[in-house]
């Protein structure tokens, strides 16, 4: 049933108006969390063997200042250990494992994964929520930490986006570094309130859930100059439907399996992996 809709999906779009213009750029989120051991190296590195330029990471800050990439702010789900990350020093972090036996990733090192590679889309996830863990002046050196860090990337012809739902990050941003380009993430569809937000606070890129969003409301976004990126992306139909929706950019929990079908089924997509 699931790929006689997404054939039927594919063969709407290959219709549509979409058809001769449309490009998405795709992104491995985490490194592809359901393929791969989600924010490692392996993840990451093996993206890149496949043929992706465009990754999605999570940032977090240690009790004693150091960073990691990594999504929760507990420890259980993705590793050996337990309790809260930002309140474990860094040498407690790096004596953890992953459930699948791999190191935690330092922030470091995925910079140095990063560099010297080029044509790279990048999105540096702010993780600062809860936001009682990273009070304001912790929240401006976690902030600017990152940033200082994303500008010595040596790279070429690459875009690295600083996103959040935690609005506070990318204000900082803003006012201080306001050659930074933001995406404003949002629990909700595209609509008129988010859009509404979007010119609100000055971000024109969203990073909104497909459940809700139409084709319409996207087609609207675009013509207050905002650029869409959905989520979540846990399948190929999730990225035909993301397709279909008409956005911008689309993240996917099983990057090399979207690259395969996509080349296969829909050769008139133009994707940017």
């Amino acid at each position: 049933m699931k790929k006689t809709l997404i054939v039927l999906m594919a063969a709407a779009l290959s219709m549509s108006a979409y058809a001769q213009t449309q490009t998405i750029r795709a992104f491995s989120h985490r490194g592809g969390r359901m393929e791969r051991d989600e924010n490692t190296l392996m993840a990451f590195q093996e993206s890149w063997d496949a043929g992706y330029t465009g990754f999605e990471t999570d940032i977090r800050m240690t009790k004693d200042g150091v960073l990691y990439m990594t999504h929760d702010s507990t420890l259980e789900r993705t590793t050996n250990g337990t309790g809260v990350f930002e309140e474990k020093t860094s040498a407690e972090i790096d004596k953890l494992r992953t459930k699948k036996g791999n190191k935690i990733m330092r922030f470091d090192e995925f910079c140095a994964f990063l560099d010297g590679k080029d044509s790279l889309y990048v999105e540096w996830e702010f993780k600062t929520k809860p936001v009682e863990l990273y009070p304001q002046e912790r929240l401006e050196q976690y902030v600017e930490t990152i940033y200082q860090a994303v500008k010595n990337i040596k790279t070429k012809g690459s875009q690295m986006v600083f996103t959040s739902s935690d609005y506070r990050g990318l204000r900082y941003l803003q006012t201080n570094h306001p050659d930074a380009e933001l995406l404003l993430i949002i629990s909700k569809p595209i609509n008129d309130e988010t859009i509404a937000m979007a010119k609100t606070v000055g971000i024109y890129t969203l990073g909104c859930k497909m459940e809700g969003t139409s084709r319409q409301a996207v087609e609207k976004a675009h013509k207050e100059g905002i650029t869409v990126s959905l989520w979540p992306g846990q399948s190929v139909e999730d990225f035909m439907l993301g397709a279909y929706l008409g956005c911008d950019r689309m993240c996917t929990d099983v990057p090399l399996t979207v690259m395969k079908w996509m080349k296969e089924n829909a050769p008139w997509i133009k994707v940017i992996y």
